[in-house]
């Protein structure tokens, strides 16, 4: 369940350990089956006892209060939180007699249990075998894993294998997949059938990679587009030249600069950019030019450039 269980069993948070004991025995007295017969008590027991199992364990408790009502329910199955758990002797220290004790009905414990089952469909209902109404087929929980690449993987396609670890056995698995050329930061890739086991016979979930494209020294970059900076002297920005620039793919590509380029101004390279994600062509790269002032100069270059101040530059 995804409900708050300090709020089932009506106790704070900071709740000490007897404190949700007698909570719990309060509401157990109230809703107790065989005294309360029905199926609004039956959720309610089902519901505080789940509550139960999970806060008066020190260790379930601790990774609750870490994970949060709704992480948890998708972390843990009933098994999990039944294990060990044995509610028939919980409820003889309190006093009541076991589920199920009058009118021929069984005793019932939580150390045995099927994973992602109803733990508590054989307190009603009346059956002999220990499994008479099995659980439908589930689905397996869906994974995610983060992933960061570099520029040039996002740039070529990689291959990449991660290890994780799946199942209550905890197994460590390998898997292999491809990132596809031209891929940006927040897409998620899909891995079918490769995430938790299914249950009961249930399809295995998926496990979804989101990447994170790492920073680069050199490019940034705009959709599909690629820029990258490169400065040139004053005289060249008047007069032109040409500049060595390099690219993803690990070229080095010679581009002229024209005479009268300004500070900031831009130099498109097409078809130089990122591989569109999926689809053909690429997109551009961009050369952002900035124009170098010096901060001293010789004797000469200033007689220089006060002649030229003369001429009206």
């Amino acid at each position: 369940m995804a409900e708050d269980y300090y709020s089932i069993l009506g106790v704070e948070k900071s709740a000490s350990a007897d404190e949700i004991k007698r909570a719990y025995r309060k509401l157990a007295l109230k809703y107790h089956p065989d005294k309360n017969p029905g199926k609004e008590s039956e959720e309610k027991f089902k519901n505080i006892s789940e509550a139960y199992a999970v806060l008066s364990d020190s260790e379930k408790r601790k990774q609750y209060d870490n994970f949060g009502s709704q992480a948890f329910s998708q972390q843990f199955s009933q098994e999990d939180i039944f294990r060990n758990f044995d509610l028939n002797e919980i409820l003889r220290e309190f006093g009541f007699g076991d589920i199920g004790g009058g009118g021929g009905r069984r005793t019932y414990t939580f150390r045995t249990g099927r994973p992602g089952g109803d733990t508590f469909s054989q307190f009603f209902g009346g059956g002999a075998g220990p499994y008479q109404q099995s659980a439908p087929p589930q689905r397996g929980q869906d994974l995610e894993y983060q992933l960061t690449i570099t520029f040039e993987e996002a740039y070529s396609g990689s291959e990449k294998n991660i290890s994780l670890r799946k199942g209550e056995s905890g197994a460590t698995e390998n898997i292999r997949f491809s990132v596809p050329k031209g891929i940006s930061s927040g897409k998620k890739l899909r891995l079918s059938r490769k995430g938790m086991p299914g249950i009961n016979g249930g399809p295995p979930g998926d496990i979804y990679i989101s990447i994170t494209i790492a920073p680069h020294g050199i490019f940034t970059r705009s959709g599909d587009d690629l820029s990258v900076g490169k400065t040139i002297t004053f005289s060249q920005a008047v007069l032109g030249t040409t500049i060595d620039v390099p690219t993803l793919s690990g070229e080095t590509k010679r581009v002229k600069v024209p005479a009268g380029t300004q500070n900031n101004g831009k130099i498109r390279m097409k078809g130089y950019g990122m591989p569109r994600f999926k689809a053909r062509g690429s997109g551009d790269q961009y050369i952002i030019i900035t124009v170098s002032v010096p901060k001293k100069l010789s004797k000469k270059q200033e007689e220089i450039i006060k002649t030229l101040a003369d001429e009206g530059m």
